[in-house]
């Protein structure tokens, strides 16, 4: 008798609300936050001025929420630039929450939306600096407090700038080799070698083409890492030239490992030895050794073989002399461009669709608070500041979202319900808020986690702020926002859906246009090819990450970039087949019929479904 094995298969939607990421305890983030909310929450209440206090505390709370793995400089930006966004929110708030009634309070903040929204577009910092800007806006507009707008800004920018200093002080536990500044970018760099091992070493089998986008995304956070902002213009220590040496250094080891992973044939087990050497000196800021050097017996194999003895060269050398250019390969964006993707197509639909939410909540928590609905208190801002998080595509798909923003706001009501029916005030409160602080780093790494933290910390602050406990409130202006966003969410908008999508498949499409230009003009300026090579694979990856959120919206919106998905896997084995072609053309001068073929073929795919995401065509030079 066969026995039948049903298997149940959840829609993508629930799939990912029931994800978590996974990896080790950021214990240094953790660190920071216990040191950050709480203690100045705790001085605050010591002198007196508990509600600067209060307000110190959600700055550092919004910048914790941002404290992510990554260098020392690009902290800076990562937290300081969303923050200096919520001051001037906080400060527009307070004047216009004071000075404007409700109708025109309503359509400002609208305005705020709209042009925050736009600017998210353009990348996880900018869209840092719009969600901070927009919950301040709306907290500044309705929080009441004593102190004038210009004082609640700054009390909110020193809760940032104190948890920056966290940043930049502190050393991360383990990181003893060399000088302890730039252990975020000696640990970014060291993953780039461990992650070109892990590809070689899967060259030939199914994991290949993730072992590469593995690759891709080490590179990515190697960059951002080490091109953090700067006062000089150039790479000031001898240990932070040396490890933008040994970036450099990777990036013909990973074209090598690249063709071969596109041959599709099984190299030695030895070929990743060299590399996972490379990643050891640079986590332990020591000389490589002797590597192993694998055969030389295609053109593939010599270049990785030629690029793992230019690197052991440039590792062993003395460092480079100050004022010396370091090139991280990047692109530098301009004015212009950064204008065109706040304001194109999927700037314009992320930006009205922000917008939109946070109007309306705007609007529907006036006319509650006006009507009195709230009773004694007055935090009508709670029902806006909600729907910024919601609203954010770059958080996960809509129904993720609201789905974890519920659960997580109902277990943190209910939890810190519990606490303050026993802690004594408000001592008792501001430990919560530091063990809160303390939480935030480890809980980043699911939404309804993060949700029920945060809410635990901001009744907190409500209560020590001299408001009566509030959970019941806070879970109902919660539901409250999930409604309007879900609602205003599947609404149509101007213009065709999914334009943030094809906006960054445009993006994508046109690097890798530029890049196969490049290397089949045989032009010889490597330099400019490693350039254009990161740029193809970074906006691809990006791509990616749009087209997977898009795929687990629920059917009414993903139907919308159906397609997208195979478009930009066509691209991305196009740009794999023009490193292969590159370095070919490095070793032998010409390409083999294969190579012409699979570009062709490649290029015929992606014309048959360019035209559903809206792309320009890619053509081959016609000298090939």
């Amino acid at each position: 008798m066969s026995r039948r094995v049903v298997v149940l298969s959840l829609p993508p939607w629930l799939a990912h609300a029931l994800r978590a990421q996974r990896g080790p305890v950021p214990w240094s983030a953790v660190t920071r936050g216990a040191l950050s909310a709480g203690p100045l929450l705790l001085v605050a209440v010591l002198v007196g001025r508990t509600s600067l206090g209060v307000l110190a505390a959600l700055g550092a709370m919004l910048a914790g929420i941002n404290d992510r793995p990554g260098s020392r400089r690009a902290s800076v930006k990562r937290l300081g630039g969303p923050a200096l966004a919520g001051a001037s929110g906080l400060l527009v708030g307070t004047y216009a929450g004071q000075h404007v009634g409700a109708v025109v309070l309503t359509l400002l903040l609208t305005g705020i939306g709209l042009v925050a929204g736009g600017f998210s577009a353009i990348g996880p910092v900018a869209s840092g600096a719009g969600t901070q800007l927009l919950v301040a806006s709306a907290i500044g507009a309705g929080m009441p407090l004593p102190e004038p707008g210009w004082e609640r800004a700054l009390a909110f920018l020193a809760g940032a700038v104190w948890l920056v200093g966290l940043r930049l002080a502190l050393p991360t536990p383990g990181a003893l080799a060399g000088d302890y500044r730039f252990d975020g970018e000696r640990d970014a760099v060291a993953a780039v070698y461990d992650a070109i091992a892990a590809l070689l070493d899967a060259t030939g089998g199914p994991e290949a083409t993730a072992r590469r986008a593995a690759l891709t995304a080490a590179l990515d956070h190697a960059q951002d890492a080490l091109a953090g902002p700067r006062l000089r213009r150039y790479a000031s220590s001898a240990a932070e030239r040396r490890l933008h040496g040994q970036y450099a250094a990777a990036l013909p080891l990973a074209e090598a490992a690249t063709a071969l992973a596109w041959g599709g044939e099984a190299v030695s087990a030895r070929a990743g030895e060299g590399p996972r050497r490379l990643a050891a000196a640079v986590r332990d800021n020591a000389h490589t050794g002797p590597l192993p050097a694998p055969n030389r017996s295609a053109p593939a194999l010599r270049a990785l073989d030629d690029a793992l003895l230019q690197a052991a060269d440039a590792f062993d050398q003395v460092e480079g002399e100050r004022g010396e250019r370091s090139d991280l390969h990047t692109r530098r964006r301009s004015a212009s461009g950064l204008f065109r993707r706040a304001f194109g197509a999927g700037g314009r639909e992320y930006g009205l669709r922000v917008a939109l939410c946070f109007g309306v909540s705007v609007a529907v928590a006036q006319a509650l608070h006006h009507a009195r609905w709230y009773g004694p208190h007055e935090h009508w801002y709670w029902l806006p500041a909600t729907a910024v998080f919601l609203v954010k595509p770059d958080l996960g798909p809509l129904a993720s979202r609201v789905l974890c923003r519920a659960a997580g706001t109902v277990l943190g009501a209910v939890v810190f319900a519990g606490f303050a029916a026993v802690l004594p005030r408000p001592e008792g409160l501001v430990a919560l808020v530091a063990l809160s602080g303390a939480l935030i780093p480890a809980a980043t790494r699911h939404f309804a986690a993060q949700t029920a933290v945060v809410t635990v910390l901001v009744l907190s602050l409500v209560m020590v702020g001299g408001e009566p406990q509030a959970s019941a409130g806070r879970i109902g202006e919660t539901l409250m926002a999930c409604a309007i966003v879900l609602i205003v969410g599947h609404l149509p908008m101007p213009g065709k859906h999914g334009g943030g999508v094809r906006a960054r498949l445009a993006a994508a499409g046109d690097a890798a246009r530029a890049y196969l230009a490049h290397v089949l003009n045989e032009s010889g300026d490597r330099a400019e090819r490693w350039t254009l090579r990161r740029e193809a694979y970074r906006t691809l990856a990006e791509a990616r990450g749009a087209i997977a959120v898009s795929a687990a919206e629920l059917p009414a919106l993903a139907r919308h970039t159906e397609g997208t998905d195979e478009v930009a896997a066509v691209l991305e084995r196009l740009v794999d087949a023009t490193t292969a072609c590159a370095v070919h053309l490095d070793d032998t001068g010409r390409l083999t019929p294969r190579h012409i073929q699979q570009l062709t073929e490649l290029l015929a795919e992606f014309e048959r479904g360019r035209g559903q995401a809206g792309l320009r065509a890619i053509e081959l030079p016609v000298a090939v």
